[in-house]
Formats: C-alpha cells, sequence, structure tokens
C-alpha cells in the first residue's frame, strides 16, 4: 500500500509566511518589545522555519520554496546590512522576474515547465491523453497550445514582478535597520498577499480552466475522467 504524500495546509502558509512575521514586524519590533534586530529575525525565522517543516513533511523541494528560502535571506541581509530601501524593491522583483525567465526558458527547450505540471503521470492518464491526440491528428495543434498556456504561466509570474516592484517602492522608505523599516516591511508583506497573491492564483485557476477546455475540446474527454484514481 503506497502511503499518501502530506498536502500544503493553506491556513498554515498564510500564518507561518504572512500573518506571525507581518504581525511581529508591525508591532513588536520597537525598543519597548523584541527590538530592531531580534524582531526582524524572529519574524524572518517563522517563513524559514515552516518551509523546513514544510519539506520534513513532503519530502519534496520544489523551485518556488527555494526562491521563496532565498527571498527571506536576501531580505534578512538587506536589513541587516542596512543597505538602500531600493534594493529591496529589486530583490522583491527579482524572484518572480528569475522564475517568468525559467518557465518561457522551458518552453524555448521544448520541454515547457506547464506541461510537466499538467501531464504528470501520478495525477492524469497522459497515456489516454496521447493516444487520443494520435488517433485524432491533433497532437502538434495540443503541443503548440502547451506553449502558448506556458508563455500565460510566465506572464503571471512577469506581474507578480512589477507588482512586488510597485508595492516595496511605495510602502518601504525608510533606513534599513530601523523600527519603521521594519513596520512597513510587515505592512508590505501583509498587503503582497490581497494585492499580489491572490491575483496570481486567480490567474493560475484561469489558466487551468482554459488547459482543461484545450483538453476536452482535442480529446472528448473531461480533466475529471483523465484524474488518476486513488
Amino acid at each position: 500500500m503506497i502511503a499518501k504524500k502530506q498536502k500544503n495546509n493553506p491556513l498554515l502558509e498564510i500564518i507561518f509566511n504572512v500573518g506571525l512575521p507581518s504581525l511581529i514586524l508591525m508591532k513588536f519590533s520597537s525598543s519597548e518589545y523584541l527590538g530592531v534586530l531580534a524582531g526582524l529575525v524572529i519574524a524572518l525565522a517563522f517563513p524559514v522555519g515552516y518551509a523546513v517543516y514544510d519539506y520534513l513533511q513532503t519530502k519534496q523541494m520544489n523551485l518556488i520554496s527555494v526562491f521563496g528560502f532565498l527571498s527571506v535571506l536576501l531580505t534578512g541581509g538587506i536589513a541587516l546590512f542596512e543597505l538602500n530601501v531600493t534594493w529591496l524593491a529589486i530583490k522583491e522583483a527579482s524572484i518572480p522576474a528569475l522564475i517568468a525567465i525559467f518557465v518561457l526558458c522551458s518552453g524555448l527547450f521544448g520541454k515547457p515547465l506547464i506541461a510537466k505540471i499538467l501531464l504528470n503521470d501520478s495525477l492524469f492518464k497522459v497515456e489516454l491523453i496521447y493516444e487520443k491526440l494520435h488517433a485524432s491528428k491533433n497532437t502538434d495543434l495540443f503541443k503548440a497550445k502547451i506553449v502558448f498556456a506556458n508563455k500565460l504561466l510566465a506572464l503571471t509570474f512577469i506581474f507578480s514582478a512589477v507588482m512586488n516592484y510597485a508595492l516595496a517602492r511605495w510602502i518601504v522608505k525608510s533606513p534599513a535597520g530601523t523600527v519603521s523599516f521594519n513596520e512597513e516591511l510587515g505592512r508590505m508583506t501583509l498587503l503582497s498577499y490581497p494585492i499580489i497573491a491572490i491575483p496570481s492564483m486567480i490567474m493560475l485557476f484561469g489558466l487551468m480552466f482554459y488547459l482543461s477546455k484545450v483538453i476536452n475540446k482535442l480529446t472528448g474527454y473531461k480533466l475529471t475522467e483523465l484524474l488518476v484514481q486513488a
């Protein structure tokens, strides 16, 4: 009997990656409580700690987790070395921008990332999809649709990069290493969820809906019919 993989808990992700760090930075990093440095270190420890916990639970390390871990370390470095806040905006934009470049390059080399996500033997009956596509002579058309969908996936990360940069420039204006900087960093983290994360998730759901329609049109199968049974 194959053991089921642990699934991510969205509520825990929000609490440890957004809620607790924002609360500590905005309310407990002043000299009366933890102080600037301790407040920053403890706040950043929550997303790092959760990333380690998630890896131990799922036994998987994905590219997004790696970039997220690097993002936290860079934020800490900018604050600890008291660099110009412009570097924070650049850092916020660079992570999703690098992912967008990776996604685009995967398409250029004939291995679109979206195909790896969608055409996964552990999730869908891939052989059944290609058998139907081959029989109806729609294989080339399907591959073209996948390439187009991969470009749309890259666009979601480009959107995230632009919005991250704009949000950081708009909110974080105080010098690094100050209480105000920590408070603004916490506010930026808190606002990034409704302003960036949720719209990005809606785009991804729209992309999945588009792909399900493509598969249905070219194969006649609904996405639910192609799911691998547990």
